[in-house]
C-alpha cells in the first residue's frame, strides 16, 4: 500500500496551529514561542513530515538549488573544489545538483541548459575553457554564473582562481636556477585559456628573463589523466628535457611511474613539478613537488559570491585571485 504524503496542513491540524506557524518552525524563524516550537516539532517527528522543496520553490519563485558543472567528476582536483562549494551551500541552505560535462564544449552548453530547465537559482562552472558560444549562454541564462578554478580572459563572468601565469613562471624560474636549460611543458589542450593564455605565458616569461630561447617542440598537449602521462613519457625522454612542469597531478603521476620503469630516475635524471597539489602528489613515489592551490577556498569563495548574486547583492570583487605556494617534495632535487 502506497504511503500517503504528509503535508503542512496535516502538521498544522495535529499541532492545532496555523500553517504559517509550522512554516516558521520549519524555516528556523525565531518568532515562535518555545512551547509552540516544541509542540510542532513533536508532531513533525511523529508524522515524519518532510517539507516539499518543489512546492516551496514555486511559492517563493526560488528553487534553493545550485547547479555545479564539472568537466570530470573522477578528477580529484575538481572533487576538492566541489567540497568547498557544498559546505558553503549547506551553510546558506542551498542544495547542489552536480553534473559532469566530459570537458566537451557542446556538452557543457547542453548541461547548462538542462540546469536552467530545472530552475536552478545559480550555477558554478568549473570547465577548462570558455568559448564564445558558452559565454553567450552564460549571458542568456536567467540565473547568475560564477567560475571556480576556471579563467575567463574577457573577465565577463565572476571568477575565483590563483595567478596561474605567475605560479608557472616561478616554478620554471626555480628550475632554471638549478641549471636546467631544456624544460618541458606538459599541458592539456592549448585551446583552453588556462593553458594557452596563462600557463604558457608564465613559462615563456621565465625563459625570456633567463635569455633561454623558447622551443615549441618542448610544449606538449596531452589529456588530464594518468594514462596520458604514461604515453607522454617516451616523447619527453626523446626530447632530452631534464625537467618538466605538468598541468595535472594524475598526468604527472603517470609520467613519473613510466619514467622510473624506463630507467629514468626522478629527480636525478628528470625533475618533475605539478600544478594542483591534490592527494596524488603525496602518495606517489617519489612524492611530487607542486604548486599549492587553496582548492577548498576557491570552491567556498565561489559559492559565497554566488549566494550574493542570487540575492541581488553587489560583489566586492568580480575577479578574486587567491594566493598560491610551492611545496617541495621528492620529485625535485633541492628546495624551490
Amino acid at each position: 500500500m502506497e504511503k500517503q504524503t504528509v503535508t503542512i496542513y496535516d502538521v498544522a491540524r495535529e499541532a492545532a496551529v496555523s500553517m504559517a506557524t509550522v512554516s516558521r518552525v520549519v524555516n528556523g524563524n525565531p518568532n515562535v514561542k518555545p512551547a509552540t516550537r516544541k509542540k510542532v516539532l513533536a508532531v513533525i517527528e511523529r508524522l515524519d513530515y518532510r517539507p516539499n522543496a518543489v512546492a516551496r520553490g514555486l511559492a517563493s519563485k526560488r528553487s534553493t538549488t545550485v547547479g555545479v558543472i564539472i568537466p570530470d567528476v573522477t578528477n580529484i582536483y575538481f572533487a576538492a573544489l566541489a567540497r568547498g562549494i557544498d559546505d558553503i551551500a549547506m551553510m546558506y541552505k542551498y542544495n547542489i545538483i552536480l553534473t559532469n560535462s566530459d570537458d566537451a564544449g557542446e556538452q557543457e552548453v547542453n548541461v547548462l541548459n538542462t540546469l536552467m530547465a530545472k530552475q536552478v537559482d545559480g550555477v558554478i562552472f568549473m570547465g577548462n575553457h570558455i568559448d564564445d558560444k558558452l559565454r553567450a549562454e552564460f549571458k542568456r541564462a536567467k540565473a547568475p554564473v560564477v567560475l571556480a578554478g576556471t579563467v575567463d580572459p574577457n573577465n565577463e563572468t565572476p571568477s575565483v582562481n590563483i595567478d596561474y601565469a605567475a605560479a608557472v613562471e616561478e616554478v620554471v624560474t626555480n628550475l632554471i636556477a638549478r641549471g636546467h636549460k631544456k624544460i618541458a611543458l606538459a599541458l592539456g589542450s592549448l585551446s583552453q585559456s588556462i593553458n594557452a593564455e596563462y600557463r604558457l605565458t608564465g613559462y615563456k616569461r621565465a625563459l625570456t628573463k633567463a635569455k633561454i630561447p623558447f622551443d615549441d617542440a618542448l610544449v606538449y598537449e596531452a589529456g588530464y589523466s594518468y594514462d596520458a602521462g604514461r604515453k607522454l613519457q617516451p616523447v619527453i625522454a626523446d626530447s632530452g628535457a631534464t625537467a618538466v612542469f605538468v598541468g595535472d597531478d594524475e598526468m604527472a603521476a603517470g609520467l613519473i611511474n613510466a619514467s622510473m620503469e624506463s630507467g629514468i630516475n626522478v629527480p636525478d635524471d628528470l625533475e618533475v613539478v605539478t600544478s594542483n597539489d591534490t592527494i596524488i602528489t603525496q602518495i606517489t613515489r617519489p612524492a611530487i613537488t607542486s604548486i599549492t592551490q587553496p582548492l577548498y577556498d576557491i570552491g567556498a569563495v565561489a559559492m559565497r559570491m554566488l549566494t550574493k548574486l542570487m540575492n541581488d547583492k553587489e560583489l566586492d570583487e568580480k575577479t578574486v585571485t587567491l594566493p598560491y605556494g610551492i611545496v617541495r617534495r621528492g620529485s625535485t632535487k633541492s628546495a624551490d
